[in-house]
């Protein structure tokens, strides 16, 4: 599924955009499943165990910003959590044993889904080593002005920025003391069907989205089977197990030396990520009901 410049620049920037690894099949059918849960939730009134609503949302305009761990959900999502090209591709990266984590489907609805604050995923949830990526599903086309996935290149290589604020956990880096230079963020474009994977570690963000269509991201967390959580441990043998996807299992988690930062206390604000970012004090985007983004 990639060469090995592929995987070389994997190594050096920290993500990779795949195309043409979903069939048209697949992109149809995700598209029509998420079209369903966006009816459901026009019953919603509040945040709930599937459904994170943006601000706003009404049932005669649902604006729904997140599906929480759809796979759990609905098959077909289920089914992208196996799909064997994706599985490939990180099998090219680490080596044949791949555990699945979570997954998440983020929406940005037309002219106003919300943007996400730089942060990486590393701050969440540190592991043994840091053989740990997401997997990006473009369910629509990535363009320019509906709110696609901006990384660092190379800032996977680097430091574990602070994502705390006035003493919490937030789950975002505050951009007017963190010391990274925004303006060499690169925008992860392309085709329904493509896919995204990002370093765990990468420091990776999203502006609103301005544009005249909805843009649909379902992420998967994938880690190498010797990576072990460091918090949120397994708590039932048979659950943690059922999680490989590929491979064989082990009881000895490889150790590196990779930089941790514990998130903790807690954010006042849980849910999702946008929940938890409400606390941050500065922010690089500006609101969803702004729909515009700021270069600062």
């Amino acid at each position: 599924m990639i060469s090995d410049q592929d995987v070389a620049r994997y190594q050096r920037d920290g993500f990779i955009v795949v195309p043409d690894v979903l069939s048209a099949q697949d992109i149809a059918e995700l598209q029509r499943v998420t079209d369903e849960f966006v009816e459901a939730s026009r019953k919603a009134t509040q945040h709930t165990d599937v459904f994170d609503l943006e601000p706003g949302h009404t049932a005669a305009q649902p604006r729904l910003r997140r599906i929480k761990t759809p796979n759990l959900h609905h098959p077909i999502y289920a089914r992208m959590v196996h799909h064997p090209k994706i599985v490939a591709v990180l099998q090219r990266l680490w080596g044949p044993n791949i555990r699945f984590d979570i997954s998440k489907l983020n929406l940005k609805a037309a002219g106003f889904g919300s943007p996400v604050e730089w942060h990486q995923d590393w701050a969440f949830y540190p592991h043994t080593n840091d053989d740990l990526a997401a997997v990006g599903i473009m369910i629509d086309d990535f363009t320019p002005d509906n709110g696609s996935m901006l990384v660092i290149p190379g800032s996977h290589t680097g430091p574990i920025h602070d994502h705390h604020a006035k003493g919490h956990f937030v789950g975002g880096i505050d951009p007017s003391t963190s010391g990274i230079d925004f303006s060499k963020g690169v925008m992860c474009t392309g085709k329904a069907g493509s896919i995204t994977v990002h370093h765990v570690r990468l420091v990776h963000g999203s502006s609103a989205n301005v544009s005249g269509k909805p843009r649909r991201f379902l992420l998967h967390q994938y880690r190498i089977a010797d990576a072990w959580p460091l918090i949120h441990p397994p708590t039932a043998w048979e659950p943690w197990t059922s999680m490989l996807v590929a491979g064989q299992d082990t009881l000895e988690p490889r150790m590196t030396a990779v930089p941790v930062r514990l998130p903790y206390p807690a954010a006042p604000n849980q849910g999702s990520i946008y929940e938890n970012q409400r606390n941050l004090g500065t922010r690089f985007f500006k609101d969803a009901f702004d729909p515009t983004t700021v270069a600062s």
